[in-house]
């Protein structure tokens, strides 16, 4: 065997090294992004949690939410401002989910949850009207996002999801 056939031989073995040394490393990126992906997935179910938390630990709080939903005139002026701090953390809740969707962070599947979720909430009489009072606290991309659903034929939350009337 020759010199130019070792030197031959020894390039196809370091090509072949570098192809699968490539090969190794879009394996690992592929799971690092699933695995980011995940996280991302749940960190949206967490956050939505946390703002909703509250509602279902305290009576009085859950009250203000369900009530404020369908008609936000019938709380108090202090109620009114509860109200209106929680559908801010509801609906930046939602812009972050979004976000994540926007940018590939999001499965298509679980985010046609959320974004029928949101549709029936953002088309509540009291969400709406907080939606019209302070559009600019959101990104103008979640605003169109938002501005752009199409309300349900049948609008269901916890407010109305049962058929209960607000007292």
């Amino acid at each position: 065997m020759n010199w130019d056939a070792i030197s031959a031989i020894s390039q196809l073995v370091g090509s072949i090294a570098v192809v699968l040394s490539v090969l190794y490393l879009a394996v690992q990126v592929h799971r690092s992004t699933r695995v980011a992906k995940l996280a991302t997935q749940d960190a949206a179910a967490t956050a939505l949690r946390e703002v909703t938390k509250p509602f279902m630990e305290n009576a009085e709080v859950e009250r203000i939410w369900r009530v404020g939903l369908e008609d936000v005139g019938a709380l108090s002026v202090e109620e009114r401002a509860r109200f209106f701090h929680a559908a801010y953390q509801f609906l930046k809740a939602f812009e972050t989910i979004h976000f994540h969707y926007v940018y590939g962070l999001m499965d298509k599947q679980l985010w046609e949850g959320w974004r029928g979720l949101l549709r029936h909430y953002v088309a509540a009489p009291g969400m709406a009207h907080y939606w019209n009072l302070r559009p600019e606290v959101f990104s103008k991309r979640f605003r169109n996002f938002v501005n752009s659903l199409e309300p349900p034929a049948e609008q269901r939350t916890v407010g109305t999801l049962f058929g209960d009337q607000p007292n």
